[in-house]
């Protein structure tokens, strides 16, 4: 049996933000009928932001019209200055049907990904200064309610989106279509543009996706480069953003404090270090196919728990699931008929960590098994306990839980044949977990 202790008498600081997600609520305000939406679990999660990186793939957000830059500035020949040039109408949609849920717009300034033969909006801008201009007008619209628009809480500003992804020479370049050298120029340029009008406001970025694949990573010569040249430009950056994708917790964990020691060593100690796109990905080739089916599964929602358990005990300062649009990628939402999946339960879970005023840890480890651990102002804790592998074992772990009082609690239980419901009141926290399982814990 393996025993899980707890320490009570030490607590680490309050809960981040690591159930934030990419892809708002599935709803319109501006529709009579809402047959189908997942507004209400939606908000019940308790989602601090929403990155709206892909949003127009999906017509639930305004499809084609919404949150790129080219959808907002359809004409780059067009006055940027006027507002007449600016379509704000599908994304003020979006990040308003949003906010109705209590999430707040990470707002992703650049273009969607295209994996189409011929590439149209991720080719380098005409003109950078003008670009940034319009990024100016962008925010400007939403937090100063310039071209009738808002003056909304949204301090996170993401310029563009996994522009590493592909190399220079390649055909097929899928976020970035131009050099890395050009990129390094369009987010000098735009990152002081907009730190020096919005000093206030977070600017950050580039969203850089890991290089290779889940089964070999490369080396990141990509991410040095880029924050060796943004500290000798002398580029500000408030938040440094990054992806990555695998099946195991502490593979991440150990990319978040590589990301964090390259920010460190180039002049970034105070930027955030921002995950802001992960999920479950075996490999992107021959296991692709049943890595989705991992994700809309428990399996996956066991992986997202354990990722959540590990990054409260990392130096990483956000965490985006990718993602809660209607895609294959979510493991939160049927898309078929928006009714919550297993992964939903973990992000739920961790909202109610936002209730706490401190973490507590386990004074042991084991392999396979994650723990996050809280208690409230009375000093009643909340526990979500998480046996994980990627193995695909069939074995099931005898685990004890010792919080050192003796109490009643509620187990909630997520597993294959239970979706977050409650299953028992007791004072006896002896379980029998087969792989892949969640237990949430709260005291009485």
């Amino acid at each position: 049996m393996k025993v899980l202790k707890f320490d009570l008498s030490k607590t680490y600081g309050k809960f981040k933000i690591l159930n934030a997600v990419n892809g708002g609520p599935w709803y319109k305000r501006h529709a009579a009928d809402q047959w189908m939406t997942n507004f209400a679990e939606y908000k019940a999660a308790r989602i601090p932001y929403s990155r709206n990186h892909d949003s127009n793939i999906n017509m639930e957000y305004g499809g084609p019209f919404v949150h790129d830059i080219s959808a907002i500035f359809p004409n780059f020949d067009a006055d940027e200055n006027d507002p007449v040039s600016y379509d704000f109408a599908c994304t003020d949609e979006s990040v308003l049907c949003t906010l109705e849920t209590g999430t707040k717009t990470f707002f992703r300034l650049g273009q969607s990904i295209e994996h189409q033969i011929k590439k149209h909006d991720t080719l380098p801008p005409k003109d950078f200064h003008k670009w940034a201009r319009i990024c100016e007008r962008v925010i400007r619209h939403y937090t100063e309610g310039w071209a009738n628009g808002f003056t909304l809480d949204m301090p996170y500003w993401e310029i563009w989106n996994e522009p590493n992804l592909d190399e220079d020479d390649s055909p097929n370049k899928r976020c970035w279509g131009g050099t890395k050298a050009q990129f390094f120029d369009l987010f000098e340029i735009t990152a002081k543009h907009l730190k020096a009008r919005f000093p206030h406001l977070k600017i950050g970025g580039p969203a850089l996706a890991e290089p290779g694949t889940p089964e070999g990573y490369y080396d990141d010569v990509w991410t040095e480069e880029f924050l060796s040249e943004m500290q000798k430009r002398g580029v500000p950056m408030d938040f440094f953003s990054w992806h990555t994708y695998c099946g195991d917790p502490a593979r991440i964990m150990a990319r978040a404090e590589k990301m964090r020691a390259f920010a460190d060593k180039y002049g970034y100690k105070n930027a955030e270090s921002i995950l802001s796109e992960w999920n479950y990905i075996r490999d992107w080739t021959a296991n692709f196919a049943y890595s989705i089916g991992v994700i809309r599964g428990m399996k996956g929602a066991a992986f997202v728990a354990s990722v959540i358990s590990e990054a409260q005990k990392s130096s990483v300062d956000m965490l985006m699931y990718y993602d809660t649009r209607p895609s294959i990628f979510c493991g939160a939402f049927d898309i078929y008929t928006c009714r919550p999946l297993k992964a939903y339960y973990p992000l739920k879970w961790y909202g109610e960590f936002y209730d706490l005023v401190g973490e507590i840890r386990c004074t042991e480890s084991y392999p396979d098994i994650y723990s996050l651990c809280g208690v409230n102002k009375d000093g009643k804790i909340t526990a979500i306990i998480t046996r994980y592998s990627d193995r695909d074992e069939k074995e099931k772990e005898e685990i004890k839980v010792d919080f050192g009082k003796d109490a009643a609690y509620d187990i909630y239980l997520l597993d294959e044949n239970h979706d977050g419901e409650l299953v028992k009141t007791t004072k006896d926290l002896s379980f029998v977990m087969p792989v892949n399982t969640v237990i949430k814990i709260t005291e009485k």
